[in-house]
């Protein structure tokens, strides 16, 4: 596997923890039961998936690479 593709895995991973954390304080600051929160914990939970999935990606390449 290239090299070049598991360092933009890594970098990738960053950006969406990144994005995880601004979601978040976005969410601290608004009231729980409103259209934006709903909206905002949907989108919460798809990067939260994305970060899943490319952890699991840099694994396998690592394991491939071992």
């Amino acid at each position: 596997m290239s090299n070049q593709l598991i360092e933009y895995m890594k970098i990738h991973l960053i950006s969406l923890e990144q994005d995880l954390e601004k979601l978040q304080e976005e969410m601290d600051s608004i009231e729980i039961g409103s259209k934006e929160f709903g909206q905002l914990d949907i989108e919460y939970n798809w990067v939260s998936g994305q970060i899943i999935a490319t952890r699991h990606f840099l694994s396998v390449a690592d394991d491939m690479i071992s």
